[in-house]
Parts: structure tokens; sequence; C-alpha cells
């Protein structure tokens, strides 16, 4: 088991910079990541080839020396071993044969989960064993409602109308899918941690499209089955929840008896952040990734004023979304050293 900086202040413990890992660190804008996607067939295939996730993963490790590695994968691997058929098209992402009739549901099974998610399990566990010991490893999986809007929709969507449609009009049927999500989520992130997982994050993408009612029975509720769920079989795994573009509604996931650590988008400002949230729950967050595009001196102002912000609380550096592959590998680099050469302001 790892310790270090990153989980210790998950646990608690307070640093004089806080600790810092990027949402798709390993990806697109690492030349060395583009090179070993060159040499595999299709993107699923790579997140199953457990030789290549382990590499992906350390890579932006070894370039940057991030306190945290997240497990190169993704979140459609789920619906994937229940048995949609999933696949990735280059240039427009991911594609799913979309469920249209609730009958489809009987097709879904999370019998075979654990044995097709084998090679993810692999990978978590040579990545543990390469990763140096104060270097956390992160599992995560998506959120039954943001899975839910890729099986309904049959991919991204502007408008998400079937989802929602499917929701209000039949909230019995898409009951049972967020049941049979939630299961099997708790499967593949109890499997994570028996791998060598030390923490977890739940990512709901897509929480943001829904009104206020629907986003405490669709989004939070789930999402606090699930933990209530792990817990039960890893009492102590530190799991963090990432409800994107929820604006204030984030008051509703300080949850201490779920969550260990709330991930915040952009959109929420970090001095509002500071008042209503990190008193109740250690925060994640929040850069532009955009501003990681720009660098210089934007860079060093904004990072600056997220750590003025919210570096004297329980606080772990992040950005509001994930590293976009036009990223310069510097300007990653400049705000690691921004970050750890920080100085709170007395």
């Amino acid at each position: 088991m790892s310790s270090g900086k990153f989980l210790e202040t998950l646990a608690g413990t307070r640093f004089p910079t806080p600790p810092i890992w990027l949402m798709r660190q390993a990806g697109r804008y690492l030349p060395e990541y583009r090179a070993v996607r060159a040499t595999t067939k299709s993107f699923l295939d790579f997140c199953y080839t457990p030789e290549k996730a382990v590499e992906a993963t350390l890579q932006p490790i070894r370039r940057f020396g991030l306190d945290a590695a997240i497990i190169f994968s993704d979140i459609l691997v789920v619906p994937d071993a229940l048995g949609q058929k999933v696949w990735f098209e280059e240039g427009e992402g991911p594609k799913l044969d979309a469920l249209t009739d609730p009958v489809q549901f009987g097709q879904l099974s999370r019998a075979r989960l654990t044995g097709y998610l084998a090679p993810v399990y692999s990978a978590i566990s040579a990545t543990r064993k390469a990763l140096p010991a104060d270097t956390a490893l992160l599992g995560f999986a998506g959120a039954p409602f943001t899975l839910a809007c890729y099986m309904i929709e049959g991919g991204g969507s502007k408008d998400f109308a079937k989802v929602k449609l499917w929701a209000y009009r039949h909230p019995d049927s898409f009951a049972l899918l967020i049941d049979l999500l939630v299961d099997a989520i708790v499967d593949h992130l109890a499997n994570q941690v028996d791998a060598g997982a030390d923490a977890v994050q739940l990512f709901d993408s897509w929480a943001g499209i829904l009104p206020e009612e629907q986003l405490f029975g669709w989004s939070l509720e789930p999402m606090v089955r699930i933990a209530h769920g792990l817990r039960a079989r890893h009492p102590k795994v530190p799991i963090i929840a990432f409800p994107r573009a929820v604006g204030p509604a984030a008051l509703m996931y300080r949850r201490p008896d779920a969550f260990t650590a709330l991930s915040v988008d952009t959109g929420i400002g970090a001095h509002w952040a500071a008042q209503n949230l990190q008193p109740h729950i250690c925060l994640q967050g929040n850069l532009d990734p955009i501003m990681l595009v720009a660098g210089g001196p934007a860079l060093e102002r904004e990072a600056t004023r997220i750590l003025d912000k919210l570096g004297h609380g329980s606080f772990v550096f992040n950005l509001g979304h994930g590293v976009v592959p036009q990223t310069p590998p510097e300007h990653v680099a400049q705000l690691v050293e921004i970050v750890r050469n920080w100085k709170p302001s007395v």
C-alpha cells in the first residue's frame, strides 16, 4: 500500500503546498503517448492491453513527478463489459449501439464483468508495482447517470433529449438501468482496489444537464449508494466525487459519509468553494484546461489565484476537466513548478 502526499492530504494531513495530479494527464498531448497509440489498432484495444495501459499511466509520472497516477482506461469499459457494443470513431469519440427499449436491459449482465475487465485489473496491479511508493494510483469509473447518457444516446449529445425523455416518461425502467449500473460500478471499483488502486474517482460528466430534483435522484443518490457499497468491501478507500457543471448544487455533494473529496469544475468560483464547500470536505480542482494551453504569465496568475483561495485548506490541485490534446507538455511542467513553489500569503 502506498502513502505519500496525495493520500495523506485525503486523510486530513496539511502540507505547505498541495499535491497535484491532472485529469487526462495520460494522453494525446504527450508525444510518447502518441507513439504507443500508433501501435494499437483501436482505443479499446489500448485500454485492454495491460502493458500499453501501464506505459501510458506511467508516462506523465516519469515526465512531471506528479503526486498521483490514474490508470489509463475509459469510463465506457463498464457498458462494454455489460454486453453493449462500444467502439471509438477516430475524430468523433465514443459510439454505442444505443438502448432504445427497456427490453434491451435484459441483454445486459454484470455476470461477466470481472472476467471481461481482467486486463484493466492486471494493468492496475502492474502499475502499482512500477510506481514509486509515495505516488498514489487512482482507479475510476463513470457514474451511473453519465453512463446511462452514453448508453441511451449512443454517444455524446447536444441536448441529451433521448435520455431525459426516457427518465421523465419511464422513471421505473430508468431506475432499473441505474440500479444495474450502481451494482456494476461497485464491482468494477472494488476490483480496482483489490488489484492495487489506492483511491478511486467517480466521474459524473453529464450531471450538469439535470434539473435539481433529478440531479438528486439520478446523480447524487446513486453515487452515494456506490460509495457505501464500495466501503462495505473496502472501508478505508478514499473516494473522490466529480459531478461536473452542477454549479451551486455542488452543495448537495458535501457528503463526508460517502465522499472523501469533491472535485470541482472551472464553473465554480474558488472563493465561493473555499467558503461553502471546503469547510466540509477536501476539494480538488479547478484550473481551466485552456489556461494550461495558454501557459506563461496567464497560467502563473490563475494557478496562484486558485492556490491563494484554496491552498490554505484541505486541497488537491487539479484541472476543472481533463488535459486537452493541444496542451504543450512544457506548460504542465510549468504548472507543477508553480504549485510546488507556491508560498501561502499570510
